[in-house]
């Protein structure tokens, strides 16, 4: 698995720089920079294609920040939202020294009465429905299709793949499904979506809850949440899972409860 080659090889060094320096430029001036003068070379990006991947593979590329989107992979130290810089943050959750909150168990205890499913991803018309359902949520950055985020394959391209489907008490309707793929020593989230009818629910929180219990059940060590930001975003849900680590772009996993004091 190569790197594209259109990408600039400053990128994968900057990648492993201080994440507050750079040359003593502060990196968010550093990429803004770059990101209004396109004459400027450099930036924080890698990505690269890969059709089939290994367990063992795809728990290499997640421990170096990877995530993917089908079979494009890529990661970013810096990205924009709103309009400005903010550092990315890779999460991860060390599965052996999770616990409950009070908050989750309320979660948990509000869909006691549903029935959850973990099976190979297989797309119908129903899952279509569901996504064009939940994306109605979303006023910015809407995505299309679920093709932005899986594979013409899913279940097995480029990784083994299965889906959590959330059914409710009678198993005739589908309220919730998430994507998972399936590592060696880790599982990582793809993507969740739900029936916006039932936001009372928290089903976005629940369907993590049940991929943390299924991970734990297959004696995995980490389940890998994607990306945060260092300031709040709509990612922030994902900071609030006891025993949370973030990637710092030195080859490190720390504590995030370290980086918040």
């Amino acid at each position: 698995m190569k790197p594209n080659s259109q990408h600039s090889s400053l990128a994968h060094k900057a990648l492993h720089h201080d994440p507050s320096t750079i040359g003593g430029m502060g990196i968010r001036e550093w990429f803004e920079e770059r990101w209004r003068d396109e004459s400027i070379d450099g930036q924080l990006y890698d990505a690269f294609y890969c059709s089939r991947a290994t367990p063992q593979m795809m728990d290499a590329c997640w421990l170096d920040g990877w995530r993917h989107f089908g079979t494009y992979f890529f990661r970013t130290q810096v990205d924009m939202f709103h309009g400005m810089p903010v550092t990315v943050m890779p999460l991860r959750i060390r599965l052996a020294d999770f616990t409950l909150s009070h908050s989750q168990r309320r979660v948990l205890r509000k869909n006691s009465d549903v029935h959850v499913h973990f099976q190979p991803i297989q797309l119908t018309n129903e899952h279509r429905t569901l996504f064009e359902q939940h994306k109605q949520r979303f006023t910015e950055n809407q995505p299309e299709s679920l093709q932005d985020f899986l594979s013409p394959e899913p279940a097995i391209t480029p990784c083994l793949a299965y889906e959590c489907r959330v059914l409710d008490a009678s198993r005739t309707s589908l309220l919730a499904v998430s994507f998972l793929d399936i590592g060696d020593e880790s599982l990582s989230s793809v993507y969740a979506m739900f029936d916006p009818r039932h936001a009372r629910r928290s089903l976005g929180i629940y369907t993590l809850l049940c991929e943390i219990a299924y991970a734990q059940h297959l004696g995995k060590k980490y389940l890998y949440l994607g990306y945060a930001y260092d300031v709040p975003s709509f990612y922030d849900y994902k900071k609030h899972f006891a025993a949370v680590e973030y990637y710092n772009w030195r080859g490190e996993w720390l504590p995030l409860s370290r980086y918040l004091l």
